[in-house]
């Protein structure tokens, strides 16, 4: 069941990547904010590949000590992540706006911190 749990808050925050590609996420990145549009929406979309591709695998690891690491930081990461949009939610090219968007953010986050408490408890 905390294995589910877990899934649900990553799964908000692979969600997420899919309407930041739409919010235009790319804009309010360092590097690529400063590329034209189009080069840096694809290098966005294509820079998500390797990462997702190594989180998955190491979410699926037969070693008991690196999933636990991995979930423990990823949920960690949701957390700081959802921590930035808030901070960032004033800036011009912030573009997530809807109550769509913010229930993914801010729920993969929440969701998180309770995969961490319950982690907790357990071991």
């Amino acid at each position: 069941m905390l294995d589910l749990l877990f899934y649900f808050a990553f799964s908000a925050l692979l969600a997420h990547e899919l309407d930041a590609v739409h919010e235009h996420e790319w804009r309010l990145l360092f590097v690529l904010r400063a590329m034209p549009d189009e080069n840096a929406r694809r290098a966005f979309v294509l820079l998500h590949v390797p990462v997702v591709a190594l989180l998955l695998w190491l979410t699926a690891s037969p070693s008991e000590e690196v999933r636990i690491g991995t979930t423990t930081g990823l949920d960690l990461f949701m957390v700081v992540h959802a921590g930035l949009h808030w901070r960032l939610s004033g800036h011009p090219k912030y573009e997530f706006r809807t109550a769509h968007s913010r229930l993914l953010i801010y729920g993969a986050a929440a969701l998180a911190l309770v995969h961490l408490a319950l982690l907790w408890l357990v071991l």
